[in-house]
């Protein structure tokens, strides 16, 4: 079939929540008078006519996308989106207290069973929470904002919900998932963090939860994909269409002004946290992001709960907020990338280890790297700008967080470099006598850390991305042990004390919590500075 597009004009796009060009959408387009005009989009998501500027009501259909009808006014085309069969959903909010309530809000286009798990040691069966079906057809599809709806969130739930679901938060703080499974065997899982009402342990661990999002390109965007906004005309093929890939510069995402990065919405699925094999703690974690996202920190929970460590979970915004009451906890641990701070995140930590006395571990890499804010609309924007005024890279910045506060170094002791980026090794013993090998007998110059479940850099507890000492860590700060990486690209174990009697004990390495189970010498060594640091 043959098309004359002369005189014609785009009337609108139509996309999937990837922001994905949608072909063949047919669409009635009805003006106010009652008249329908029928169109199909093009290879690239538009619809092309000559209907005279105006508001129309738009119905849109797809094989394998839910239906919708909208009102919009074409007199500029409307980003029109559609939600693509399946399942997927999220919690809202994604943390709560024990004794708060979330909501579910998933998106399904056949009936499903939802249930609820703790994720510790074992994947803990904590309840069904039944199945969930309406009288209506279809009833649990979910319908998608048009527009960049990274910014505002999809507010599922808000249409046709005059109850929305809501799910009582368990009493034991922990990593909880839900899982929803339809008849059909489709599965999708998502993370819910539970924060205790009340201390109950001496030990607070922060989930990174402001990294989840960052990550997140569900809508379109992320910090790494469009984070200055989606693009004029939605993505045909995404090697050539999108910036990342097609400006040629390292970290060419970052270069714009601070101002110029736009929201990202907590409100969105993530599904870079689905667990993609329903497998033991102990298995490799597989997914390019999932190792450095909840998946990989499932594995420090569980730990601590093989070590007989009890502990407290909460998400990053409850630092942030002040639910988490530092001067109530002994130690804080972090873990795995933790690589997205709000200055009051990172000032709350700094003044209770330096003044108070705080012990302060830091399993991971990267982190703490970028100043995010967090607004009481549930969005979230990172201030990521690295490039000079000339398009260089900000090279007398140490990092992000560098450059709009202070270097993360002056509390981790270390920060990341670009020197060991996605390679991975074991370490090397630098300085054996001092207490943190204890029980291991390793000797000045043996390796350990060999074997990880890290499988999208495999190869030692060094690795994926690595910290070093710089010109801002503590004057007194100790390198005990340094990673084998290529290119002198090893992390670096350190640790220093604070004059009010506070501590930190820094790995600087995404890899090293994976490394936790399978490497007897990782495991002891984290298991000597907790001891200590609650001594």
């Amino acid at each position: 079939m043959l098309y004359n597009l002369r005189n014609m004009r785009v009337l609108a796009y139509v996309s999937d929540e990837m922001y994905l060009a949608l072909p063949g959408v047919i669409a009635d387009f009805e003006s106010a008078s009652g008249e329908i005009t029928v169109l199909h989009s093009s290879a690239r998501g538009a619809f092309y006519g000559d209907l005279p500027p105006g508001t129309y009501k738009v119905t849109l259909a797809k094989d394998g996308f839910g239906a919708k009808t909208v009102t919009a006014d074409i007199a500029t085309p409307p980003q029109f989106r559609l939600l693509a069969d399946g399942l997927t959903g999220y919690m809202w909010p994604k943390w709560a207290v024990a004794g708060g309530k979330s909501e579910y809000r998933v998106h399904s286009n056949e009936q499903y069973q939802l249930t609820l798990w703790r994720y510790g040691l074992k994947k803990e069966y904590v309840h069904m929470i039944g199945w969930v079906d309406e009288h209506g057809p279809q009833a649990n599809r979910q319908v998608l904002p048009d527009g960049d709806f990274t910014q505002t969130g999809v507010r599922w739930n808000n249409d046709g919900y005059p109850s929305p679901p809501v799910v009582p938060a368990p009493e034991r703080s922990g990593l909880y998932y839900l899982w929803a499974r339809t008849p059909s065997g489709r599965a999708f899982s998502f993370p819910w963090v539970v924060a205790p009402a009340r201390p109950t342990a001496k030990i607070a661990v922060l989930a990174a939860t402001n990294n989840w999002n960052a990550y997140n390109n569900y809508g379109g965007r992320s910090n790494y994909v469009n984070p200055t906004g989606l693009p004029a005309t939605p993505v045909v093929n995404s090697r050539q269409d999108l910036s990342r890939y097609t400006d040629g510069l390292p970290f060419g995402s970052w270069r714009p002004a601070d101002e110029e990065y736009l929201p990202l919405a907590f409100d969105r699925p993530e599904p870079n946290n689905h667990l993609l094999v329903d497998g033991e703690i102990t298995d490799p974690i597989p997914g390019r992001v999932q190792c450095g996202q909840a998946p990989g920190e499932w594995r420090l929970y569980g730990w601590l709960e093989r070590e007989g460590f009890d502990y407290d979970l909460y998400a990053e915004a409850q630092l942030h907020d002040g639910t988490l009451d530092l001067d109530a906890y002994q130690m804080l641990i972090v873990a795995v990338h933790p690589e997205y701070w709000t200055r009051e995140m990172y000032r709350r930590v700094k003044s209770w280890v330096f003044e108070r006395g705080g012990k302060f571990l830091y399993l991971a890499g990267n982190g703490l790297n970028c100043e995010v804010t967090l607004a009481e609309d549930g969005t979230m924007r990172c201030l990521s700008h690295l490039y000079s005024e000339h398009g260089e890279m900000c090279g007398r910045f140490e990092s992000r967080m560098a450059r709009t506060l202070e270097s993360e170094a002056n509390l981790l002791g270390v920060v990341c470099t670009e020197t060991g980026i996605m390679t991975s090794a074991p370490y090397r013993v630098i300085d054996a006598d001092h207490w943190i090998f204890a029980g291991t007998g390793l000797k000045n110059g043996d390796e350990f850390g060999h074997k990880t479940l890290h499988e999208r850099v495999p190869g030692g507890a060094s690795g994926h991305e690595t910290d070093k000492r710089s010109a801002s860590s503590p004057p007194n700060t100790v390198l005990l042990a340094k990673g084998t990486n290529v290119d002198d690209g090893g992390a670096e174990i350190v640790t220093f004390d604070t004059p009010s009697g506070g501590a930190v004990f820094s790995v600087g390495s995404i890899t090293w919590v994976s490394a936790l189970f399978p490497d007897a010498d990782v495991s002891r060594i984290t298991a000597n500075v907790i001891r200590r640091f609650l001594s």
